[in-house]
């Protein structure tokens, strides 16, 4: 089975007031994304896609990842985060990948472990547990991605709580923590 990993990197990044698109502010001595597109790479998996939109950050997917990463624009990301997975499950299908593994990009803390055990895990919906919480990374199986919404905030929050049913909990080591405000850059920094 081929997994594609996707990193979704669109968002606009507004509550992080520092002058600078969240993606690209220094953290711990790298941008923000460089972080969590090391540890999608290092994960393996068949193909990697980044799905960018509000910040131009292909100067440092290809310098983390080169030749390894996709960039996929998505000229529609302030609709929400779901147009974002809509696109990825394009590409997705378009290739031939069987399931994808969704992260975020301003999850810096998050493990290439995690996203690898969730990769290789059987199931149709598998989250990742950090402490008992469900975060990303979450692989969706190509079963279920005519079930994903294609508008709104939501990308696969929405199809958890509706098909708990098809749902796997993996616990995973690592922080899931989200760098949203300059705040959480400096708390986390």
């Amino acid at each position: 089975m081929t997994i594609a990993g996707v990193l979704l990197a669109a968002g606009g990044g507004s509550r992080f007031t520092d002058g600078v698109h969240k993606l690209r502010a220094d953290f711990r001595g790298r941008p923000l994304i460089a972080w969590s597109l090391t540890a999608a790479d290092e994960a393996g998996f068949n193909q990697l896609y980044v799905v960018t939109g509000a910040a131009d950050v292909a100067d440092i997917v290809a310098e983390v990842a080169g030749e390894r990463a996709t960039i996929v624009d998505n000229p529609r990301w302030a609709e929400g985060q779901a147009t974002s997975l809509a696109l990825a499950v394009r590409r997705a299908t378009a290739d031939g990948h069987r399931a994808i593994v969704v992260g975020l990009a301003d999850q810096p803390l998050v493990p290439a472990s995690a996203w690898r055990s969730v990769g290789a895990a059987a199931g149709e919906i598998v989250v990742a547990c950090f402490d008992g919480e469900r975060r990303p990374p979450v692989k969706l199986d190509r079963s279920v991605w005519a079930d994903l919404p294609e508008v709104g905030d939501e990308g696969a929050r929405s199809l958890i709580r509706l098909r708990p049913d098809l749902v796997s909990e993996l616990p995973c080591s690592g922080n899931p923590v989200d760098i949203d405000t300059l705040e959480d850059l400096q708390r986390w920094s």
